[in-house]
């Protein structure tokens, strides 16, 4: 998003969005008013009526944002080890605008060959265990890996050993986030 846009959007229809950090699913009413705070990976963080939700691309259209086309996964390519950390990098926490990738919450990334495809297997963490976004965040993971071509199933497990912790992020990410 560009700065010059205007990030208080008034929403033109009632949407499915995920409350940030507990993960609830609430319906977030129209006409209310919503502050984007993020728009990475397609989807958007908001801020309303003082919570933060997290509103996914599909559901754009409610901030008054055209659905774009482009925003579909299968990218087409080919399919490679580095097609699937590319997608990856297109995960991001609603809360910390840096790809998941960069935080050093994917642990692990194996592929195997399948019947009608590869199965892609994930290892990933989160910054604090008891974060509710977990099972949207590996949702949105399975979702993004699953659309590309020639993948036949996808497999997110969180997992909790080792404890994440920041110096697992890469020199990249702890510069956005004004660590250094």
């Amino acid at each position: 998003m560009s700065y010059e846009e205007d990030t208080r959007k008034k929403l033109l229809r009632d949407v499915e969005a995920t409350m940030v950090p507990s993960g609830d699913k609430v319906t977030l009413v129209a006409g209310n008013i919503a502050q984007i705070t993020q728009s990475l990976g397609g989807n958007y963080t908001v801020i309303i009526n003082g919570n933060m939700a997290q509103i996914s691309a599909e559901d754009a259209d409610s901030l008054g944002i055209e659905i774009k086309k482009s925003e579909n996964n299968d990218t087409g390519s080919e399919f490679s080890e580095q097609l699937v950390w590319d997608q990856l990098k297109t995960c991001y926490d609603p809360e910390i605008p840096v790809n998941i990738v960069e935080l050093g919450l994917i642990y692990d990334m194996s592929i195997e060959d399948g019947r009608n495809g590869k199965k892609i297997i994930i290892k990933m963490t989160l910054t604090a265990p008891g974060c509710g976004m977990g099972p949207v965040i590996a949702d949105e993971v399975d979702r993004k890996i699953g659309a590309l071509q020639d993948v036949e199933s996808v497999n997110v497990e969180l997992v909790w050993e080792p404890q994440w912790n920041q110096d697992m992020m890469s020199e990249a990410a702890q510069l956005e986030l004004g660590m250094f």
